[in-house]
């Protein structure tokens, strides 16, 4: 017993990092499934776009970059094929210059996945600079801030256009970002034009926004990755019960890693700990 505690506690680097490795890369291989609790900041997000009518429209604004992608684009994904699993409309637009291929591979990817037709159930209008101008000309007028797509096409020519020509028009704004943007949003859409607003932030913004949760100014937020597993399976629920492919559970994944790797991490300290005290205790003896 004591030279297996005395192994334990004098484990070398090499090892360690070995065991917190498998630790990682197993559960990304095979999801163990370990269950989430939904928080209310994500349901409320999942109920209100749930209480949306088919065919109203809500506009994501992809205003991250690949440096928080691990936390956001699973988030993005996972709001986009809720909001075309219910057959709501969706408005893609780009508000961080790192996020403009990011955005138009994931609503691509969503639209393939449900069979959605480019310019009716969808449309992606790309990257506009100048933040607070852009925010308040969508409240005045959309196709004069993107009066074309991301491809060039003269929105005026898209169905999606024919009745969406403000925020009056769009149920809802959803801002996916690891900086001030849903802030901004606030001021911009929220504040002057009423908008209802939502957000998908990283997990080290998400303090800095739940006051804005406590005020009605976001109906609802997804917090780092644990919030975009909590939606996934959400997601996963409903496409259970339309009968439609489960998607890939990207944010599922990586908590089951970052759980098991913190579960690791604990047991590592604990054992440390125990043999510490016991080689104390023997010394002293």
């Amino acid at each position: 017993m004591n030279n297996l505690i005395h192994k334990l506690t004098h484990l070398n680097r090499q090892t360690i990092y070995g065991i917190l490795a498998l630790g990682i890369i197993l559960p990304l291989l095979f999801p163990l499934r370990l269950p989430e609790h939904v928080s209310p900041p994500v349901q409320r997000l999942y109920d209100y776009i749930e209480s949306l009518p088919e065919g109203s429209a809500i506009l994501l604004s992809v205003d991250f970059g690949p440096d928080v992608l691990p936390e956001t684009y699973p988030m993005f994904l996972a709001v986009l094929r809720h909001a075309m699993a219910r057959n709501i409309r969706v408005i893609g637009i780009c508000l961080n210059p790192a996020g403009i291929g990011l955005g138009l591979e994931g609503i691509q990817k969503v639209a393939k996945e449900l069979h959605k037709q480019y310019g009716t159930d969808y449309v992606y209008l790309g990257f506009k600079p100048n933040l607070g101008a852009t925010m308040l000309g969508l409240g005045e007028d959309v196709h004069k801030v993107f009066p074309t797509d991301y491809y060039g096409t003269p929105i005026d020519s898209l169905p999606l256009f024919r009745n969406v020509r403000n925020y009056n028009d769009i149920a809802l704004v959803v801002s996916f970002s690891g900086a001030s943007h849903p802030a901004l949003w606030v001021a911009y859409a929220n504040a002057r034009y009423g908008e209802k607003i939502a957000a998908g932030v990283t997990g080290v913004m998400a303090a800095d926004y739940y006051p804005y949760l406590q005020t009605g100014q976001f109906v609802g937020m997804l917090a780092g990755m644990k919030g975009a597993a909590e939606y996934e399976y959400l997601v996963e629920k409903l496409f259970r019960e339309k009968g439609l492919p489960t998607p890939p559970p990207f944010a599922i994944r990586g908590m089951d890693s970052i759980s098991i790797a913190h579960l690791l991490i604990i047991v590592l300290v604990i054992i440390g700990n125990i043999g510490y005290f016991m080689e104390r205790k023997q010394k002293g003896a």
